[in-house]
């Protein structure tokens, strides 16, 4: 699952001209400030991260670090079916 939402990204700032590396990209990293997402890539990566799991990550309040996504998942899939710690896949 972490990969998948790291091609996402990365998929997004290329399209965008932004070269980054996956190696740099970690929990922290903040989507506006520190990758130049704007409202446009957000919404971009809301509905891309939606098709692929089913989850709007923006459902329970904004998010502003790639790690409250990994988080927003982990919490989405757990309070479904139980699964604890999807951020290690």
């Amino acid at each position: 699952m972490r990969e998948i939402v790291i091609e996402i990204i990365n998929n997004i700032l290329k399209e965008n001209g932004i070269e980054i590396s996956v190696e740099e990209i970690n929990d922290s990293t903040i989507l506006t400030d520190e990758l130049g997402l704007d409202s446009f890539n957000l919404a971009q990566l809301t509905v891309e991260i939606e098709s692929e799991f089913g989850v709007d990550i923006f459902e329970n309040g904004v998010i502003s670090t790639v790690g409250e996504i990994f988080n927003q998942l982990k919490w989405h899939f757990g309070s479904k079916t139980g699964v604890k710690s999807l951020t290690k896949n």
